[in-house]
């Protein structure tokens, strides 16, 4: 199969962040084999514990298969990085090449290990090893999905959080599911039932094949394509959704038309800088912030249905 090298060079202030929030959009889109470029390092340090050698410039760089699908992901990808200099100032330049599987699938499967995210869960690439602890809670993935690896600080805030906080047989929602990877740890963690949207049909099929990997019981899940809320009637005892901040400030408008009375929004992929206005936001929607967590520039909140 040939790929498609989707290479996104930039220039900013604080370059991390920067990485960040293009690296985030890649997973938003699915790309795989995320590896960020920054000239100033000489070891491993990037999403994937993957970085490449005297790079000459700051660039996240990402991959998607060169099928009929490749010209739509390329427009959205456009449109994604200029609503992030509308809403960021960040200034970028996106480049494309075309390159053979074995060039970068291999050699990116070969840095992905068993993480332990939280007290209990343990996320596993498929074809690794692990000694697995009296406690453990493994999640099988295979490492198509970078961002659903949890090697991200937004999809490990939100791993911690529904750790903490799913009760038993509650029942649980992901906004913007991706690789599935929440709906997974709910299940295991004990939840009554999960579902999950995502608008991607992409991100639907590969969530669905990760949930069947992790022998979850096929009457307790679903996923669907849709937008956000606006199909759902059901309420949950816990909503996440692991998304950029222009969505979550989307999905608050509706948000609490599908939780429980005193039921649980668990949000991330807010930058530091965004905080305050999504607090506000839900404030104003009825609903209470009962903690807030940070891990380098991502923000995860929880609030409460009052």
């Amino acid at each position: 199969m040939k790929w498609i090298e989707a290479k996104v060079t930039y220039d900013h202030p604080d370059p991390d962040l920067a990485a960040d929030l293009v690296a985030t959009v890649f997973f938003d889109l699915h790309l795989q084999g995320v590896v960020i470029e920054d000239p100033a390092l000489t070891a491993n340090a990037d999403l994937a514990e993957d970085a490449i050698a005297s790079a000459e410039s700051h660039a996240v760089i990402g991959y998607f298969a060169g099928n009929r699908r490749a010209e739509g992901i390329a427009d959205r990808l456009t449109r994604m990085l200029e609503a992030l200099r509308g809403t960021t100032g960040l200034i970028c330049r996106v480049s494309y090449r075309q390159v053979d599987d074995q060039n970068w699938s291999e050699a990116w499967k070969a840095h992905f290990w068993p993480q332990q995210i939280g007290n209990r869960l343990v996320v596993k690439p498929t074809w690794r090893d692990y000694p697995r602890q009296p406690n453990d809670i493994i999640i099988e993935l295979d490492p198509g999905m970078a961002f659903g690896t949890g090697t991200h600080p937004t999809t490990a805030l939100c791993l911690k959080l529904v750790e903490k906080y799913l009760q038993p047989g509650a029942d649980f929602l992901d906004v913007g599911t991706g690789s599935g990877i929440l709906m997974i740890a709910a299940a295991l963690l004990g939840a009554g039932s999960v579902h999950g949207l995502d608008k991607d049909e992409l991100a639907v099929e590969v969530a669905a094949e990760n949930i069947g990997r992790n022998r979850i019981d096929p009457e307790k899940w679903s996923v669907h394509c849709g937008d956000l809320v606006q199909e759902v009637k059901k309420k949950y005892a816990m909503v996440a959704a692991n998304i950029l901040t222009p969505v979550i400030m989307e999905l608050l408008e509706n948000v609490t038309r599908v939780l429980c009375p005193a039921g649980l929004f668990i949000c991330s992929g807010i930058i530091a800088a965004h905080d305050q206005m999504v607090i506000e936001k839900m404030y104003a929607q009825g609903l209470e912030p009962i903690e807030v967590c940070t891990q380098e520039e991502w923000i995860a909140i929880v609030a409460k249905r009052a």
